[in-house]
């Protein structure tokens, strides 16, 4: 076994002063993330209003004001202490990510406010790609990311009204809103009529399917072919009617200077159309019957008409699990108030209400069970797949199904606010994220129609100039125009990301955005820390071993310290010092006392313990690194120390002052159990090929015994938050890609710096929040099933693509070299969205290894 003891440096496993609230959640929904004031609207194109958080005198308006004045097209600035808002006029060269930036190295912080929009219209790569282009040329919007899988706009902005949005994706001729309005539902009906979706798809069957009569009765020597007036009478309403839809979004693409797929198939099919009309008048004047290509424009446009209506069926599975977990929210609530029990709806519960819980019903809030006890089943939560036992005081999370006993609970948090709340956050997130990958996809897409265009006109020329036949030359053009698709490149990814984030939730690990998901899949190694993750994280206090005074004497200034903490050690001092409890000592006898001595000047030493005035006594109590700090003798318990850490115990000294001098009083012994499952999880990814590594602040005893009973060879000890920090950045520079696995506020920096960073949600809410992977249930097996995920992810999106690629390399020449009609064309145009969807949807399929 490698063992890399740091000094003696101080263990992050002791225990630590009272509790610190956890940092706000930088993962809370837009409603909840600071924002200007609702009257931040820009009175013009050069002006920007926002919030300025962290100004608290004249002097620090004075700072914000030169920063401001120093950015390159501010021509003024003026910010308001008392509304903390700032006003910046500017000209047109004036740029909100320098503004915020300014105010950002001046020590500041902007409210910035986050928008999702809905956007209507868009069909494909380019698509998405002009919206962004739209809404970042916005003075004042600082981010922007277009899902096409969503048909969503994520934006940052600062101070900019929703109208100059609206107004910005208008223009580049599409329609958006704040709500979901756009698109259809679930049920498959369109959002702004009563009609299902499919409707314009079976008209245009029911038109276009006579125009094939010859071409399904040739096989059978019958000679079906309708009259050319007919013709014309059927082709006409699916070309301008049903296909009217192409013209406007086509149009609307040339407006803004560019092209997308609806240019395209208006192009393709107007040009085959346009040559049957024409050549239907040349044969009316001639008496003759010419060979008219009706059937090949109006069987284009049903065919892309069902492959749109296909593809939204497939984009709306690839979001059941984000649908599930919303349908968990009950809309109404039992509350009891003043003694009555009424039915309120959900937005009216407030915390600190009390909650009827009947059996059958969903839990509607976070809270703590005030009286009765039942099985609640969390599976769609954390995905544990059997109901967990819930009692008195036992915390219970909203979502969660009530199975039998009826409970009433004291709420904790509500709406967004709660766990479901900021799963469901989560992983709305991560879906609407771009992976890295998806950067080449945008950049093919920009210039995707542009090129197709050139090579259909090569293609018509080149015709031309072969043979001189303008007919079949105009008939290989369309074919180019119509097989050429960007939509499965920009569906490709993610549709992909969706249902990976979607899965992967089902089953209780929550991927916080598509950068996690793409790296995961690469890591080399996995780096974990102790307590909590690979241990149960539940210490008990295991002996007691004083010196000059009396194990009660000991148990009570330990007490003392730690009585307003929750860290592990705290919590297991404090159960032991209870009046039910008992601690076995070393002398064998049983402590117990319910006494809390007086606390005073209490404070955090950290990665090292804590002190404070317990009885007008300077008290400290910490770990060998602190004892060595404040020169306190600890030879008279070293052999026992020794003992202890071998047993892979942890070992916390108290020192007392006695005449001015910090004097040794005794040492604490705690255990904690590995966890069952632990094990399996380190051998599940070494069997993967993962190298697997210990980073702990405890002792090196008591890393190496845990180590040994898990099979981790590797093992750095005492090591400081930023040792850890430091490591991570070390093994990173040696070529590993890392994973930190960890779930205490002491990981965090290390969990910041790795390529991955995992947090159990048993842990502290700072760890869950710097994570990029959080895993609800306690068992590191979720670890190798994330990594799992990641992988068939990451393999659905690279064969996507590849087929999406592929796809056009093969269609395109095919079609430019005549061996593709319009029609087959317009087939595998339609069928190649639908098959990237569907190659994504088999996501679903995954199931964890636990």
């Amino acid at each position: 076994m490698k063992v890399y003891p740091v000094g003696m440096n101080t263990s992050v496993d002791t225990p630590v002063a009272p509790h610190t609230p956890p940092l706000p959640s930088p993962s809370l929904p837009p409603s909840q993330r600071s924002r200007p004031p609702a009257a931040a609207s820009a009175a013009n194109a050069g002006e920007l209003r926002f919030r300025v958080d962290g100004m608290t005198c004249a002097s620090c308006v004075g700072r914000v004001e030169k920063a401001l004045r120093k950015v390159p097209g501010v021509l003024s600035a003026t910010v308001n202490l008392a509304t903390e808002q700032a006003t910046v006029q500017g000209d047109q060269s004036m740029d909100a990510t320098a503004v915020t930036g300014a105010i950002e190295r001046a020590g500041y912080q902007v409210g910035r406010e986050d928008l999702t929009l809905s956007i209507a219209g868009m069909t494909c790569a380019s698509c998405s790609a002009r919206v962004e282009r739209a809404l970042l040329a916005v003075p004042g919007v600082h981010s922007a990311s277009v899902n096409l899988a969503t048909e969503q706009a994520h934006v940052s902005v600062l101070g900019v009204p929703l109208a100059s949005l609206l107004a910005a994706i208008d223009k580049a001729g599409y329609q958006a809103s704040q709500s979901g309005v756009a698109g259809g539902d679930a049920t498959g009906h369109d959002a702004r009529s009563r009609l299902p979706a499919f409707w314009p798809v079976g008209v245009a069957m029911a038109l276009s399917l006579p125009l094939l009569l010859p071409m399904l009765g040739a096989p059978f020597g019958r000679h079906w072919m309708l009259p050319g007036w007919l013709q014309l009478a059927l082709a006409t309403p699916v070309q301008f009617w049903l296909g009217a839809r192409f013209y406007r979004a086509g149009w609307n693409a040339l407006r803004a200077g560019t092209g997308n797929m609806d240019l395209l198939v208006a192009l393709g099919t107007s040009s085959a159309y346009g040559m049957s009309l024409w050549l239907l008048v040349q044969g009316s004047a001639a008496h003759a019957m010419p060979a008219l290509y009706f059937e090949s424009s109006a069987v284009v446009i049903t065919l892309v008409l069902l492959g749109k209506w296909l593809e939204s069926r497939a984009k709306f599975q690839t979001i059941a699990a984000l649908r599930a977990l919303s349908a968990l929210r009950p809309e109404q609530a039992l509350v009891r108030r003043d003694g009555h029990e009424r039915s309120v709806p959900l937005a009216e519960v407030v915390v600190g209400d009390l909650v009827v819980v009947r059996p059958g019903d969903s839990i509607p809030v976070d809270g703590r069970i005030m009286e009765g006890s039942s099985h609640v089943d969390e599976a769609l939560l954390t995905g544990e797949s059997l109901p967990v036992a819930k009692h008195t005081g036992d915390p219970v999370r909203g979502g969660a199904s009530n199975t039998d006993g009826v409970l009433l609970v004291q709420t904790t948090a509500v709406g967004s606010a709660t766990m479901l709340g900021q799963i469901i956050h989560l992983v709305e997130e991560a879906q609407a994220g771009k992976a890295p990958i998806q950067r080449l996809v945008d950049r093919v897409a920009a210039v995707f129609v542009p090129v197709v265009l050139l090579i259909s006109l090569a293609t018509l020329l080149g015709w031309v100039a072969w043979n001189g036949d303008w007919q079949h030359a105009l008939l290989c053009a369309v074919a180019v125009q119509v097989i050429a698709c960007p939509c499965a490149l920009g569906l490709a990814t993610p549709a992909a990301i969706m249902a990976g984030t979607g899965v992967a939730a089902r089953f209780g690990i929550l991927i916080a955005d598509a950068q996690a998901l793409e790296s995961a899949h690469r890591v080399t190694l996995v780096a974990f820390d102790k307590t909590g993750t690979l241990t149960e994280g539940k210490p008990e206090l295991l002996a007691i071993e004083p010196v000059t005074i009396d194990s009660a004497r000991l148990l009570a200034l330990a007490r003392a310290l730690q009585q307003h903490s929750s860290h592990p050690l705290a919590q297991a001092v404090l159960q032991a010092a209870s009046p039910s409890a008992s601690v076995s000592t070393s002398a064998a006898d049983q402590v117990g006392t319910s006494l809390t001595l007086p606390l005073t000047q209490a404070q955090v030493l950290p990665g090292r313990g804590v002190e404070g005035m317990v009885d007008a006594h300077r008290v400290v109590l910490g770990n060998a690194r602190l004892m060595q700090d404040l020169q306190v003798a600890t030879d008279a318990l070293q052999t026992s120390a020794r003992a202890h850490e071998q047993q892979g115990r942890t070992v916390s000294w108290l020192a007392s002052e006695a005449g001015g001098v910090l004097v040794l009083r005794g040492l604490l012994a705690f255990g904690d159990r590995v966890k069952p499952t632990a094990h399996a999880a380190v051998a599940g990814l070494q069997a993967l090929g993962l190298r697997t590594v210990m980073l702990t602040g405890d002792n090196l005893g008591s890393a190496q015994a845990i180590a040994q009973q898990v099979g981790i060879s590797e093992v750095h000890a005492h090591l400081l938050p930023a040792d850890k920090a430091a490591l991570i950045a070390q093994l990173r520079s040696e070529g590993a890609v890392v994973a930190m696995v960890g779930d205490g506020i002491n990981d965090a920096p290390a969990l910041a710096g790795a390529d991955v960073s995992i947090a159990m949600a048993s842990g502290s809410d700072i760890a869950m929040h710097v994570a990029a992977i959080t895993l609800m249930r306690s068992d590191p097996r979720l670890i190798a099933d994330a990594m799992s995920i990641s992988h068939r992810t990451f393999d659905k999106i690279r064969q996507n693509l590849g087929w999406a690629f592929v796809y056009n390399l093969i269609g395109i020449p095919l079609a430019a070299l005549g061996a593709l009609n319009p029609m087959i064309a317009g087939a595998a145009m339609a069928l190649s969205s639908v098959s990237v969807i569907g190659n994504a949807l088999l996501l679903r399929r995954w199931r964890p290894s636990t």
